[in-house]
C-alpha cells in the first residue's frame, strides 16, 4: 500500500495569505503545505481521504490518473471544498462513490447540490455515489476492510480511517479508550498536531506526543500543521526518533 500526502497544511494553508510570519516566507518547500488530504493506492485502487480547496492541484502534483472513491472525514470547507473537481474523473469513469458520515453527506447535498441531483441534471456536472458509514460497522473496499475511528474535533464528531495496520487520524482533539483500542498494533500512524499552544479543536504537539505514546504505533507521521509549529527541520529535529513531520509530496509504503 502506497501513501502519498497531497497536503499537511491546516485549513489556511502555508503560506498565509498575507503573513510576514518567517514560516510563511521560508524557502524551504517542506514549509509550503496546501490543505490536508492523504492518497491511498493498494491492489490497483485508488482513494482520497478528503477533497479540500487545493484537491485540484493535488490532482495535478501527484500525476494522479483515476480515483476510486473520495472518503470524508467531516464537512469542513478544507476537507470538502474541492468536491467539483472531481469532474474530469467523472468524465472517465462515471459517478464517484464517495463515503462518509450521513450528517456529512446531507451537508454536502446541501452545498454541492448540482452534483447529487437525479433529475434535470446539468450537462457536465458530476456526480457522485454517496455511501453512508456507520462508526459501528467496516467499509468493504475493493474487498480491503476499512475500519472507521470516530472522535471529536471541539464538539464536532469527525472519521479517521484504519487501512490494515495504517491510520490516518486528523482535526482531532478528544478521543475515547474504545476508538482508541481501534488503532492498537498500527505500523503507521498519520495524526494531526496544529501548533505548540493549546488549541480549542486540535492537538497541539505535547497532546499528540501523548497520544502516540498510548497508541504506540511503530512510526508516526504528524500533519494538519500551521506555520505556529515551526520550521520543518527545526521541528523534526527535536521530534521522537519514531515520531516525523509530514510534508506535501511525501510517499511512503506500508505494508
Amino acid at each position: 500500500m502506497k501513501i502519498t500526502f497531497l497536503g499537511t497544511g491546516t485549513s489556511t494553508g502555508i503560506p498565509l495569505i498575507g503573513s510576514s510570519h518567517p514560516v510563511c516566507l521560508s524557502q524551504n518547500t517542506k514549509d509550503k503545505r496546501l490543505r490536508s488530504s492523504i492518497k491511498i493506492d493498494f491492489d490497483n485502487y485508488t482513494y482520497v481521504i478528503d477533497c479540500g480547496p487545493d484537491f485540484r492541484q493535488q490532482m495535478i502534483n501527484s500525476n494522479c490518473k483515476k480515483i476510486d472513491g473520495i472518503l470524508f472525514t467531516h464537512e469542513h470547507a478544507d476537507h470538502t471544498a474541492g468536491l467539483d473537481d472531481i469532474r474530469p474523473f467523472c468524465f472517465r469513469n462515471g459517478a464517484l462513490p464517495i463515503y462518509g458520515h450521513k450528517r456529512v453527506l446531507e451537508n454536502l447535498s446541501i452545498r454541492f447540490n448540482y452534483i447529487f441531483k437525479k433529475d434535470n441534471k446539468y450537462p457536465g456536472a458530476p456526480s457522485v455515489i454517496p455511501n453512508h458509514i456507520d462508526s459501528n460497522s467496516s467499509i468493504n473496499l475493493n474487498k480491503s476492510k476499512v475500519i472507521p475511528i470516530s472522535y471529536l474535533h471541539a464538539d464536532l464528531q469527525v472519521y479517521g480511517y484504519r487501512f490494515n495496520d495504517f491510520a490516518y487520524i486528523t482535526d482531532l482533539k478528544t478521543i475515547e479508550d474504545n476508538e482508541i483500542e481501534k488503532l492498537k498494533n498500527l505500523d503507521v500512524l498519520v495524526l494531526n498536531a496544529i501548533r505548540i499552544e493549546p488549541h480549542f479543536s486540535h492537538l497541539n504537539l505535547t497532546e499528540a506526543l501523548d497520544l502516540i505514546k498510548i497508541i504506540n504505533p511503530k512510526k508516526t507521521f504528524l500533519t494538519h500543521i500551521s506555520h505556529m509549529l515551526g520550521f520543518h527541520d527545526d521541528v523534526e529535529k527535536g521530534l521522537p526518533e519514531n515520531v516525523h513531520l509530514s510534508y506535501d509530496g511525501l510517499v511512503i509504503e506500508v505494508n
